[in-house]
């Protein structure tokens, strides 16, 4: 057990070099990533049920396991903070992408896929970040899924209103069941399992292993995407990776200062940033591959598919960022305190 918890720690303190390794191993080799994109069965409602769904659902358990009830008091007992993140998150990235369009000149279909893509909610990977980072757990849970449960009307209005018109139908309930199977589901079982044994010290010890089961299970979620897209990534030219870089970095940057605006504590501000930053790029990229009006506009699939890959890597960037602007605010406080005495 403690070497598993060394590897744990090792891979939470080099997320990021792990993830960017497997995207790069994956770009050059794309068949050892495919397994990723296998179809396993589709659900009730015809939702396609693939590894990826496994895998993120199997994240989102570890992230129920850190969860208690005193996280989801404090949650209720703040819905204001809820209600800013989701303001933030469909006005900050749609409008940001809108702009960048213009700034850039980007051509229709780029410029479409990137709207698009800020018009989705926040993804799961956010979760996991702000998990990583030292951030607030139950608030970023909270603000990822009351984002997605508004995507159904609220993703094809701002496209529209931002695309010139452009329609996208998105069907509530299929996209409920989804978060109800590769999110709260898992999340749920996580937080009841922790609730009921959280005490014991073996259970203890198997949390201490979870961060990093999170880190390889992220790191074959973009795997997965570099294995399916990779081969079109530098087919669009270096104008797709400037618009993605902005459109997310600005992200980071105006969430983190939405939550200063709104009175918010370091936590939170943290994880506002990374849920406003780090799009759900996957159902862009789902979105503009399954639906038949964009069938003449590949180059909005390519702006998503390096949206899902790169956001994934800024966020384990920003992740480690943050957690190590901890570890020297600790090593600080250490030598202040020694030298006292």
């Amino acid at each position: 057990m403690k070497f598993l918890q060394k590897c744990s720690k090792l891979l939470s303190d080099y997320t990021a070099l792990f993830v960017i390794a497997v995207a790069i191993v994956t770009f050059f080799a794309h068949s050892l990533m495919s397994w990723v994109n296998f179809s396993l069965f589709f659900d009730f409602v015809g939702n396609k049920f693939t590894n990826q769904s496994l895998i993120i659902g199997i994240i989102m358990f570890t992230m129920g396991l850190t969860l208690t009830a005193e996280d989801f008091k404090i949650l209720a007992a703040r819905p204001f903070d809820i209600c800013i993140g989701a303001c933030a998150q469909y006005l900050i990235m749609p409008f940001l992408a809108y702009t960048l369009t213009k700034v850039l000149n980007l051509s229709p279909a780029i410029a479409l896929g990137l709207i698009l893509v800020g018009c989705c909610p926040g993804g799961v990977s956010s979760n996991i970040m702000s998990y990583l980072c030292g951030g607030d757990v139950a608030f970023s849970v909270g603000m990822t899924t009351v984002s997605t449960l508004l995507s159904p009307v609220m993703t094809p209005i701002m496209v529209s209103l931002l695309a010139h018109g452009a329609k996208i139908s998105i069907h509530g309930f299929p996209m409920f069941v989804s978060i109800l199977e590769t999110v709260l589901l898992p999340i749920a079982v996580g937080f009841y399992l922790n609730h009921k044994f959280g005490q014991h010290k073996v259970f203890k010890e198997l949390q201490s292993v979870m961060p990093g089961i999170a880190v390889i299970g992220l790191a074959c979620v973009v795997g997965g995407v570099v294995s399916s897209q990779g081969e079109n990534f530098f087919t669009s030219g270096v104008v797709v990776f400037v618009a993605v870089f902005l459109h997310n970095s600005l992200g980071y940057a105006l969430g983190y200062l939405a939550g200063k605006l709104a009175g918010m504590n370091v936590k939170k501000k943290r994880t506002i940033s990374i849920e406003v930053g780090m799009q759900n790029a996957g159902l862009a990229t789902n979105l503009v591959t399954t639906t038949a009006q964009f069938a003449a506009l590949p180059q909005a699939a390519i702006i998503c598919a390096v949206s899902c890959v790169w956001h994934s890597i800024s966020g384990t960037l920003i992740a480690a960022l943050f957690a190590q602007m901890d570890k020297r605010s600790v090593s600080v406080k250490n030598k202040s305190t020694q030298t006292e005495f």
